[in-house]
């Protein structure tokens, strides 16, 4: 003879639980809650301001015509879990919490007119200016946490770029390559001959003599290619024929550093 299966015990009505798989029909009297296991975090919120604006976005209130009643019976709720916890924190919370209760006071009173017969402003206008200008900052700072901040989000890439041994000369400015024409310019007049003659001269030929001039030399000094006794055409003719070898990249002028001597050299050219 083969014995039914008892079907399985249903869950009893009664039972407010089950522990390990049998109902309990009371709370235990030695049950042991801990402390933080009721307690409301209301430091999850920035201020009085964030938990009244969490509680009118919750609740889908009309920021513009907020019911006081309902707020602030939902506002105490939150306040009144925390007070026995945490004064210290909870103290601007009531603050605000006495300012909800004054405007609602104000509320239940007829409104009174201005001294000009205008109509009384509405007691909940300065809070409701309060949450807009909190509501927008919010919303600025939210933006703002989102765009990349470095560290954060991203890295700066560092490259590391080996700088060439070779020595780099500053770029000659072009006061102090005049300054170097006008002495050599007046010590070519103290030279002079009061021979008058007149000579034909071509800048092509001077751009040749100052290229043979550099021919087999690493560099010649600026003054080095003039011939101050040739007089100040010569010289003119001289410092033009430079200019264009210059232009045509045939030649380099260069300086070690500033109010230094200025050198002329050959360009070099790739192979």
């Amino acid at each position: 003879m083969v014995e039914a299966l008892a079907p399985p015990e249903a869950l009893d009505p009664v039972a407010r639980a089950r522990l390990y798989g049998e109902p309990m029909f009371a709370m235990p009297l030695d049950l042991y809650i801990p402390p933080d296991a009721l307690e409301v975090f209301l430091d999850a919120f920035e201020g009085p301001l964030d938990l009244l604006l969490y509680l009118i976005r919750r609740q889908n209130f009309n920021i513009l015509d907020i019911p006081m009643a309902a707020l602030t019976r939902q506002y105490l709720v939150y306040v009144d879990e925390i007070r026995s916890r945490n004064l210290e924190l909870a103290a601007d919370y009531l603050l605000m919490a006495a300012m909800l209760i004054e405007i609602k006071s104000r509320m239940l009173l007829p409104p009174k007119k201005s001294v000009d017969g205008q109509e009384a402003e509405d007691p909940r206008a300065e809070l409701v200016r309060r949450l807009i200008e909190y509501e927008q900052m919010k919303l600025a700072s939210a933006r703002l946490d989102a765009l990349p901040v470095i560290g954060r989000d991203f890295l700066r890439a560092q490259v590391v770029i080996e700088q060439s041994l070779a020595p780099r000369f500053p770029d000659v400015d072009a006061d102090e390559l005049r300054a170097a024409w006008a002495d050599i310019l007046k010590r070519a007049t103290l030279n002079q001959h009061h021979t008058i003659t007149r000579e034909q001269l071509s800048v092509r030929e001077h751009m040749s003599i100052v290229l043979r001039a550099l021919q087999g030399r690493r560099f010649a000094m600026f003054e080095e290619l003039f011939d101050v006794s040739r007089g100040p055409q010569v010289l003119v003719v001289t410092f033009i024929a430079l200019l264009e070898l210059a232009k045509e990249h045939l030649l380099e002028v260069t300086q070690a550093e500033a109010f230094a001597p200025i050198y002329v050299r050959l360009a070099y050219t790739s192979v």
